[in-house]
């Protein structure tokens, strides 16, 4: 029974489970590019090591090894792949660290000093990445596992006490390769905990498209890494900035992803472009406005013309008022995505009035214009665009089937005017974008767009705009007082 029960629970808490409107798939195939840039930030990394001063009695010799600084990274082998349980894993074999100190060595009153080239070789790396989501939605760097380890040292020694400084080189290399073994997992835990934490910080999660309406690309929950790819589920929902409770309930088909053979591959299911629009609808954006001059001169004689019996019967002083014509959207417009391509439905009611100075408009007529638009959908660097073309036009009276056989003389007209006049505006609005959720500096480049039954894939390759150092210095915690404590590795990640 209590099996029956268990079973029970896991089927209403995945009946229960929100869906994502948007999905984003990174595969082993961007992980050369990440590498690439990764390995010239831990190389700027590791050059901030410091190394405390070594000193030490050898008989009648004093010697102090000071100013010791990391100069170069050299990479022999390295690699960094996928680690199931939310992990990215990086490993790093047979490397080398170029160091430069300062010695001083003093023997009764002789004394000798300068500075020294020296090499760390056989520097070995594990360190792992776990990725999760935190309590607001955005993805994070939850814990870095490290490893390292340095396996010999070499010091060129020359100058008046060079044999003086061979027969110490034991000890003195001995304890500069303890001392660096002990600071490069620090270093790294740094790096990734606070470092590139501010990096996914520019991630976008709950951020305003325009001044009516906003998007939430919060992580429903944690990413999810398999040996190939590492697959994350949004919420990507719409909402209108004067609601910022609402949400639309989320009935859409899920969007899968199967791809494998592009570096990136982002999902968008009907979900995420119905929400847009009733956002948009809620915020009272879907409808507009033409009064006298904004009126097409030849629609304006048309519909003066058709509706003449009316005007004529009104009083002289309203006749020659300027024509208002208002459409509205009755409805929020729905999305439908199929391998054939996307379209849009919408209703809208389409008003014709007179509307004399100081006085009441009157209303000459009111239509129902049902439309069905074409959608084109890109992707140009981190923004989302769409472009549309008005595919189908009627216009019906929800009066009477014989009022309706009068509008016939009006569907060329209105249709030409919502082609030449509305349609270009709303394109001009839709092909800004929307932010899609990277971290800044990081576009997409050489997109291909492929529809589904309800919902829609973009494979794509990466391009680093700017260097991950670039990104982090400018997002970089201004109050490091806060970050100390996260940037203290805890004892277990060090390995000697």
């Amino acid at each position: 029974m209590a099996l029956f029960g268990a079973l029970f629970l896991a089927l209403l808490a995945g009946a229960q489970a929100e869906l994502p409107g948007c999905k984003i798939r990174i595969t082993s195939k961007a992980l050369e590019l990440v590498k690439q840039e990764g390995l010239r930030f831990l190389e700027q990394e590791l050059e901030t090591i410091t190394i405390p001063d070594l000193r030490g009695k050898e008989g009648y010799f004093y010697y102090n090894i000071s100013e010791v600084k990391v100069t170069e990274l050299q990479l022999t082998s390295s690699e960094l792949h996928f680690q199931p349980e939310q992990e990215l894993m990086l490993q790093i074999s047979n490397a080398s660290l170029g160091l430069r100190f300062r010695r001083q060595l003093l023997y009764w009153f002789f004394y000798d000093g300068g500075y020294i080239n020296a090499s760390a070789e056989g520097v070995s790396i594990r360190t792992a990445l776990q990725l999760s989501r935190d309590p607001t939605g955005r993805i994070k760097v939850s814990n870095v596992s490290c490893q390292a380890l340095v396996s010999r040292m070499h010091a060129a020694f020359g100058g008046t006490f060079k044999k003086v400084y061979e027969f110490l080189s034991t000890f003195i290399t001995s304890g500069m390769r303890f001392l660096l073994n002990q600071q490069i997992c620090p270093v790294l835990y740094h790096a990734g905990m606070v470092l590139l934490n501010s990096l996914l910080d520019t991630v976008p999660v709950r951020s305003n498209v325009d001044e009516l309406v906003g998007i939430d690309y919060s992580l429903l929950k944690d990413p999810a890494a398999s040996a190939s790819n590492l697959d994350m589920d949004f919420r990507g929902a719409f909402f209108p900035l004067a609601e910022g409770n609402w949400s639309l309930p989320n009935r859409a088909v899920e969007p899968q992803l199967r791809e494998e053979e592009r570096m990136v591959y982002v999902a968008f299911s009907e979900f995420f472009f119905d929400s847009a629009m009733e956002s948009y609808f809620r915020a009272g954006a879907l409808k507009l406005s033409l009064v006298g001059d904004k009126v097409p001169h030849d629609l304006d004689m048309l519909l003066r013309a058709t509706y003449f019996g009316s005007i004529v019967l009104l009083s002289p002083a309203v006749i020659d008022s300027p024509l208002k014509l208002e459409l509205r959207v009755l409805a929020p417009p729905r999305c439908t995505i199929k391998p054939s391509g996307t379209t849009v439905s919408v209703t809208a009611s389409v008003t014709i009035a007179l509307v004399p100075s100081d006085q009441p408009e009157v209303q000459l007529s009111s239509m129902i214009m049902d439309t069905r638009l074409s959608a084109k959908v890109a992707l140009r660097g981190k923004a989302l665009r769409v472009q549309l073309d008005l595919r189908r036009f009627r216009i019906y009276s929800n009066q009477s089937a014989l009022e309706s056989l009068a509008l016939i003389p009006l569907q060329t007209p209105l249709k030409t005017m919502l082609q030449i006049g509305v349609m270009p505006m709303l394109n001009e609005r839709m092909w800004r974008g929307v932010q899609i959720p990277l971290p800044e500096g990081i576009n997409f480049v050489r997109e291909v767009v492929t529809n589904h039954a309800g919902f829609l894939t973009i494979g794509a390759d990466l391009h680093f705009a700017k260097g991950l150092r670039e990104v982090i210095e400018k997002n970089r915690p201004a109050s490091t007082s806060d970050t100390s404590a996260s940037s203290a590795p805890p004892p277990a990640t060090t390995a000697a």
